[in-house]
């Protein structure tokens, strides 16, 4: 893991410099504007479904997998709350499919729910800077017995750009009624992620990595790298091809200590929750 991470490093730094985009921030006014006239129904994450194999085992119909994910979010309320705040709620489902094997069995499905309260901070010059939300989120594969995975936790993010054509996300939570069932999980996803989007062409082709590390002084943790490519000429839905290798544990609730390197490739609809931070 520790040579694949100074590889992904390596590629960071040549991906972050070689490319431009020039566009405006968002003043508060326009912000605003902007949210008015968004859909209360949303997508939140990405929407997807993947397929691929494992690098560090023997492939077959036993290793290799699907996953696909579903993700929303809604608005409940657009009127300025307390602190200049907005509520809404999100819900995602990761599922793990054996499409494989006979009778195509799932392996494992995560649910996510929350609710959330979200906030943009401004310049003096009431220039987007940034966007927080402040979210209570349960996670679990609704399972029970010795089989039953979950957790809950508090969780502040900050949603930024860190760089020329680059966002980051920056997340820290707070867990809690978590150690029955999995009561060494902060091992291996510890207490916090960082998540750096890089914009490679503008509505064509972006770099996606996510790092986690576990709270010990070992290599558990994990690293997600993504690259979407647009195919397409016209692109009004969002739509692309996704290349996605993931790195380290904690991919799924159920096996969260099991090592995984897995490398797939799919359809996603991508998000654009965080698009006023690209510019106008």
């Amino acid at each position: 893991m520790k040579q694949s991470f100074f590889t992904i490093v390596s590629f960071l730094f040549i991906v972050f410099t070689a490319s431009e985009v020039n566009s405006q921030s968002y003043t508060k006014q326009e912000l605003r504007d902007s949210i008015a006239k968004l859909p209360y129904f949303s997508i939140h994450k990405d929407n997807y479904f993947i397929t691929g194999v494992p690098t560090n085992k023997t492939i077959n119909k036993n290793t290799a997998n699907a996953k696909y994910q579903i993700s929303f979010k809604q608005i409940l309320t657009r009127s300025r709350l307390p602190l200049d705040t907005y509520l809404f709620m999100t819900y995602t489902q990761r599922s793990f499919w054996n499409i494989y094997k006979e009778s195509f069995p799932f392996s494992d499905i995560n649910f996510n729910p929350s609710i959330a309260l979200g906030k943009a901070f401004f310049d003096k010059n009431d220039k987007l800077k940034g966007i927080a939300n402040l979210s209570f989120e349960h996670e679990s594969n609704g399972r029970d017995s010795i089989f039953s995975r979950s957790w809950n936790r508090l969780s502040l993010e900050y949603t930024t750009n860190v760089a020329k054509n680059t966002i980051g996300r920056f997340k820290v939570w707070v867990p809690f009624g978590y150690k029955e069932g999995n009561p060494d999980l902060l091992e291996y996803t510890g207490l916090g992620q960082i998540n750096l989007s890089h914009i490679i062409k503008p509505d064509k082709f972006f770099f996606d990595v996510r790092v986690r590390k576990g709270l010990n002084f070992d290599l558990k943790g994990s690293i997600r790298t993504r690259v979407y490519f647009n195919p397409f000429d016209n692109n009004i839905s969002n739509q692309y091809l996704m290349l996605e290798w993931f790195l380290g544990q904690a991919e799924g609730m159920l096996n969260y200590k099991q090592s995984q390197s897995m490398i797939r490739i799919g359809y996603v609809i991508r998000t654009n929750e965080f698009r006023w931070l690209g510019g106008k």
